[in-house]
């Protein structure tokens, strides 16, 4: 009877496997369920109660009970505070390594540390040392400006006797984030300055200048799995819309064939469509892809009359010709015409400014950086630190390592290899730190001169970006504020809380295995810990 049951079992799981799609991964396990559930019922009958009954308590003893939360303590001397973290570093997380550092800015002692001088794959807690180099060699207030200009005089006509330059200034935030509208709204103010000189015509081309950055657009130890996604988009001085663009998919009127466009519009990125409209539906099915050979975006599939405009996003290849492209099309509704094409290259000497857009200040593009954890942002920043204020360097990845070592050594005071840059967002499988690099970094920036905008770039625990869920309702709640880090195999949290008597606190908690979501979980009780220290003599005096 046993061997006949599991026999007519093996067939039907075999039956529903094959009927399966191979994506289709959970209608598969619905159906998986409703078999078993049938099969139960024959099964049954083989088998003796107290046979049912002693496999399950057998099972029931396998299955772990869950763990309780962990939860923070209110420790009242250093030495309670130590004991604490110790018994959280080693109360659920399985496997890995970690990497912690706490340190009374108050005082000046070390409260507690684990593995402080060990070297660690930071994450996006690397956006800490790109903000500090942005603050000490640009300044809070510094903006950077996207430039037109023309290359050839203007006659009475408004034509310009030659080329028009677009030249990139590395600004992080040429997109709809910081001006109201669209996504076409950075270079339509743009066309609309130049509109205002008189300009109505380009006899030659329009230029592409991103050469105040290095050509290399991926940086080292970028995983080619990262390529495809928007946190991992190319790096150039001329960027537009974090060089993302959204293929967005209007359906027709009837049966109509849908309407797709690019957002932001550009004229150096061709694109074809197969989407038609279905009559009275609110659904759709479309694939958008981009043809590796041509570069040819293809959008095929179908879309309901009733469906809402559907956007799916793509990872912009050339940067600087994308943005180019994309002020020619705005060039365009403004009813000034180029006659040449569109190309990369310097700007010709001699080339005459005839408009600009500013960026907004390094310590709004710092808060971005840092609250949203945008790669964007911190690669543009920490190649921009490398120019400086005179913008007399070309910005690459590797004097960026050269101008960070020498910060950290010269100012900061951390040993020459305690930090191993290969950009600046902490996207790179190459960068390291240790923990102590951090809390030094962190006691740096607290006194600097730009102290105030170090601190507020920062998310809150409980109230903004992406720590907005986290520690909510403890003490760390609207006073822990630090920089997030997570990968597959990372999590790490550095930054500041003061504890319940006034005592400032900086922190690094950095780990590195495959346990990340309970490690996220001591990190969490740790910083809400030391929200909660106290000290029964109460704080010393800082020195």
């Amino acid at each position: 009877m046993r061997r006949a049951t599991a026999r007519r079992f093996f067939l039907l799981v075999l039956a529903v496997s094959a009927a399966a799609p191979a994506d289709a991964g959970a209608a598969a396990v619905l159906t998986l369920g409703h078999v078993s559930g049938q099969l139960a019922a024959v099964v049954e009958t083989a088998v003796d109660p107290q046979q049912r009954t002693r496999r399950s308590r057998r099972r029931a003893r396998r299955v772990a009970p869950p763990l309780p939360a962990l939860r923070h303590t209110t420790p009242m001397s250093a030495d309670a505070l130590a004991s604490d973290m110790r018994t959280m570093l080693g109360a659920r997380v399985r496997g890995g390594e970690w990497g912690v550092l706490v340190v009374s800015l108050t005082r000046g002692d070390t409260l507690y540390a684990v593995n402080a001088d060990q070297h660690f794959t930071p994450a996006s807690t690397m956006k800490l040392f790109t903000a500090a180099l942005a603050f000490d060699q640009l300044g809070p207030s510094h903006q950077f400006s996207t430039d037109v200009l023309r290359d050839g005089a203007l006659d009475a006509n408004g034509v310009v006797q030659g080329n028009l330059v677009i030249r990139g200034d590395g600004d992080p935030a040429l997109s709809n984030r910081f001006l109201r509208g669209t996504p076409d709204a950075p270079m339509d103010l743009l066309a609309r300055f130049i509109a205002g000189t008189g300009v109505k015509r380009v006899q030659g081309d329009l230029i592409a200048d991103a050469t105040a950055f290095e050509a290399q657009t991926v940086p080292d130890g970028w995983l080619p799995r990262y390529l495809q996604s928007g946190y991992a988009a190319r790096v150039s001085a001329l960027s537009l819309n974090e060089n993302i663009v959204w293929v967005a998919v209007f359906p027709g009127k009837g049966q109509a064939p849908a309407r797709v466009v690019l957002e932001p519009n550009s004229s150096t990125l061709p694109v074809t469509s197969a989407v038609r409209t279905v009559a009275g539906s609110r659904g759709g099915r479309i694939t958008v892809r981009r043809r590796s050979d041509t570069g040819m975006i293809e959008a095929r599939g179908w879309i309901g009359s009733r469906s809402i405009p559907r956007r799916y996003s793509l990872v912009v290849e050339d940067p600087a010709t994308f943005t180019a492209g994309a002020l020619r099309s705005a060039l365009a509704t403004q009813g000034i015409l180029v006659d040449g094409t569109v190309r990369a290259a310097a700007a010709p000497a001699g080339s005459v400014k005839i408009a600009s857009l500013p960026s907004p200040p390094v310590d709004r593009l710092a808060a971005v950086m840092n609250r949203e954890s945008i790669n964007h942002y911190a690669e543009l920043l920490y190649r921009n630190a490398v120019r400086g204020r005179l913008r007399e360097r070309q910005g690459t990845a590797q004097g960026g390592a050269e101008l960070l070592r020498a910060f950290m050594v010269d100012k900061v005071g951390a040993a020459p290899d305690a930090v191993h840059a290969a950009d600046g967002s902490g996207l790179s499988t190459l960068d390291r730190a240790t923990p102590r690099a951090l809390l030094q970094l962190l006691s740096y920036a607290h006194r600097a001169p730009w102290a105030s905008a170090f601190h507020a770039s920062l998310p809150v625990a409980g109230e903004s970006e992406l720590l907005r869920n986290r520690m909510r309702y403890t003490p760390a709640h609207g006073n822990l504020h630090a920089k997030t880090g997570t990968t597959n195999t990372v999590i790490s949290l550095a930054g500041y809380t003061t504890a319940l008597d006034g005592e400032v606190i900086a922190f690094a908690f950095l780990y590195n295995g495959a346990d990340r979501w309970n490690a996220r979980e001591t990190i969490d009780a740790m910083g809400a810990t030391l929200a909660s220290f106290v000290r029964e003599e109460g704080p010393a005096p800082a020195k």
